[in-house]
């Protein structure tokens, strides 16, 4: 092979690299931003966020991009899933204590998205993990104010507004670049079984009373009506005898009045009439029983009615 063949395929062999080269740099001059994402481009140490979907240019070898997904994560505390496809508890992360000093498993499901996609590049070497220990902290210590009976049963909706206000704040101080937008108990137990049945007693028991409550407000609504008719019914009745006595009253002081200045008028003869009438409500009802003076017999004479006398 002669210098002159040599030197011409050194030429085409770097003609080759040059294209290939050419190519490498221009596809590295483009980045594609999806739906639910966002880019941060790091040019010579400076970063700068890229919102906006679609293809976009950059400067190879110059700028660098890393696109991160907007869309929200999930994160399990209690419980993961297995190899298998199912959930598997996690003691290190459910068992808790609470205020009244028992113990109890309760698993949580955090939803949470990033809201800064510089401060999540840049503010901490590992922000979801930082998200975790800093959700795990305050589910602790908000588990830890309740009692036990709350946590299981009655308590469960202030408990995660507790979590979720506090860790929210955190995460502001914080500045990692993410964002909680749900926190949720999934399940929450003691940890035996015969603790268990005797919460779901308790539960039960709870239901029971409220069913009770309920019907007891219901007959109430029931009956006072009906009480309370009555009760009106009652007090009209009493109106009217009151009303008629002072009727009733008032007739006989109008009667008295009257006969008390026929009185002043002639007092013998008014004494006399009413002696006379006095006698005719009496005496037809009278009857004669003549004793034998020794107290010890009696006898009722069979004599006519007093009311015949005026017949005679």
């Amino acid at each position: 092979m002669t210098v002159r063949a040599v030197k011409k395929g050194f030429f085409w062999s770097n003609i080759a690299v040059a294209g290939l080269l050419a190519l490498i740099l221009l596809f590295n001059c483009f980045y594609v931003i999806e739906e639910q994402e966002q880019a941060v481009v790091v040019t010579l140490g400076s970063p700068s966020v890229v919102e906006a979907p679609g293809i976009h240019l950059k400067i190879p070898l110059i700028q660098k991009v890393h696109t991160l997904s907007m869309a929200a994560k999930g994160l399990e505390i209690g419980y993961k899933e297995s190899s298998g496809g199912g959930w598997v508890s996690v003691g290190s992360e459910s068992e808790m204590i609470t205020v009244d000093y028992n113990f109890v498993n309760v698993d949580f499901f955090l939803e949470y998205r990033i809201s800064n996609p510089e401060r999540y590049m840049f503010a901490s070497s590992e922000p979801d993990a930082i998200f975790k220990s800093l959700a795990l902290s305050y589910i602790r210590d908000t588990i830890g104010l309740h009692v036990v009976d709350e946590v299981i049963t009655t308590g469960r909706n202030e408990i995660q507004a507790e979590i979720y206000d506090k860790l929210s704040k955190r995460l502001v101080q914080e500045d990692i670049g993410l964002q909680l937008l749900k926190i949720t108990i999934q399940d929450s137990e003691p940890p035996t079984e015969s603790v268990r049945d005797a919460f779901k007693n308790v539960e039960t028991a709870k239901q029971v009373r409220e069913t009770k409550i309920n019907e007891a407000r219901k007959y109430e609504s029931e009956q006072l009506p009906a009480a309370r008719a009555q009760a009106d019914a009652t007090l009209k009745e009493a109106e009217a005898e009151k009303e008629m006595r002072i009727n009733d009253a008032k007739a006989q002081v109008a009667v008295f009045n009257a006969m008390y200045e026929e009185y002043q008028k002639n007092p013998f003869m008014t004494r006399q009439r009413m002696f006379y009438e006095a006698m005719e409500d009496i005496l037809p009802h009278m009857k004669i029983i003549i004793d034998n003076g020794d107290g010890t017999t009696s006898k009722v004479l069979p004599l006519e009615s007093f009311s015949d006398w005026g017949t005679r």
